[in-house]
């Protein structure tokens, strides 16, 4: 076993179980390690404190283990994904006629460090994003195939987005089982009762948003008798919501063509009138520019991450109150605006400062309803508060 020894003094955030070994912490490392391998991770007297991934970067090791025991045979897979899903019975997730869809593993939540795996009645999709789980996918795919027995229809492969770029690994997407007679790369799906089509090799991230699952529920019980602006629609999932739950009408916006056509066949699939709809292909801050200041009483601003590291954050926090003060602005007297972020660098507070900025900028009334997060199944581990990348507001704005 490659050992990964600390500086002195630099142990107590493992003692204290965050899974991240940062390389400014590492004194030494015996042997010669490739990215991806499993390490030890020892403390500077010698004591052993952890196995975990080994990778090149800031962040040297993903932790898997605490305990030393074997993070290499089948048998650990099994493990930690029985555990996964013990997580998502106990929220209810498993055995819900009127839901299907889930996340299973999500990263250091799960103690799973680089592992995103999804599950939509039946097709579990893969995400790896670090080459320790992308080498691991097939040991991965017969822990699932042991878990689930035949209620697993197949298992895909979507980690070329997101593993990191190695000479030699094969960044290809693909099926790593599929059950006799399965040949479909998109299914329908229930979320709450409603209808939703997913398709995993074409769709982004693994298909759909099931991080929004609750927000969801959330907006659909604010839509009655009013009329809803969804930005940054994506497949429509808010939208769906809304309608069915009484909204008068519903515009959706998107730049993506793609999205914007799987958004109309949702509409067509939950049975809806189509002139309760309209849908806009076109970018959300200028369509938002063009809006009259009292057509919507209730909007969805739900942008893609403006951050994805430290470096971005001065422009993610102007883009975030650009946008919010276009909204805010916008919105009918006794409106709400449903805002969120899912930068991971941006935190509650920060996010939080950039809508109070942009509420001060357009000069008007604005209450916080409530405070919005992730679901259950975007379990956060306690130790490691950087999981908490998803956060939202509900305006009320006079």
């Amino acid at each position: 076993m490659i050992k990964v020894i600390l500086k002195k003094g630099r142990e107590e955030s493992l003692k204290r179980f965050h899974p991240w070994v940062f390389s400014g912490a590492i004194a030494q490392i015996v042997g010669n390690p490739q990215e991806g391998d499993v390490v030890g991770v020892f403390a500077h007297d010698g004591s052993f404190l952890a196995y975990g991934h080994y990778q090149i970067g800031s962040i040297a090791v993903r932790v898997l283990s605490f305990s030393g025991e074997d993070v290499m045979g089948p048998g650990f897979w099994t493990k930690m994904i029985s555990r996964a899903l013990k997580v998502r019975t106990s929220a209810g997730l498993t055995d819900c006629k009127e839901t299907n869809c889930f996340r299973l593993v999500h990263g250091e939540g799960d103690g799973l460090p680089g592992l995103i795996v999804d599950w939509y009645d039946g097709v579990c999709v893969m995400q790896a994003h670090s080459v320790g789980m992308f080498r691991a996918r097939t040991a991965i795919c017969g822990a699932l195939r042991e878990v689930f027995g035949d209620s697993l229809k197949a298992v895909y492969d979507k980690s070329s987005g997101t593993a990191p770029f190695k000479a030699g690994l094969d960044l290809v997407d693909g099926y790593l089982y599929k059950a006799d007679g399965f040949s479909d790369d998109e299914q329908m799906v229930l979320e709450n009762g409603n209808k939703f089509l997913v398709n995993w090799t074409e769709g982004q991230k693994t298909g759909f948003f099931l991080d929004q699952r609750e927000n969801r529920a959330l907006v659909g019980k604010y839509s009655r008798g009013r009329h809803v602006l969804n930005l940054f629609c994506y497949t429509g999932g808010f939208s769906v919501y809304a309608l069915n739950n009484g909204a008068v009408h519903v515009d959706s916006v998107d730049s993506s063509r793609k999205a914007m056509d799987m958004v109309a066949r949702n509409m067509s699939l939950n049975g809806f009138d189509p002139s309760m709809h309209g849908e806009q292909c076109v970018d959300a801050m200028d369509f938002l520019r063009e809006v009259p200041e009292d057509k919507y009483d209730l909007m969805i601003v739900d942008p893609p991450a403006f951050a994805k590291h430290r470096g971005a954050l001065g422009n993610a926090l102007r883009a975030y109150q650009r946008l919010n003060a276009a909204a805010i602005s916008k919105v009918a007297p006794g409106g709400l605006v449903f805002t969120f972020s899912c930068s991971q660098v941006v935190d509650k507070e920060a996010f939080s400062l950039a809508v109070f900025s942009a509420a001060a900028q357009t000069g008007r009334s604005v209450r916080i309803l409530d405070r919005l997060n992730q679901p259950a199944d975007h379990a956060v581990n306690i130790y490691h508060p950087e999981g908490e990348y998803l956060k939202g507001l509900l305006l009320y704005v006079e």
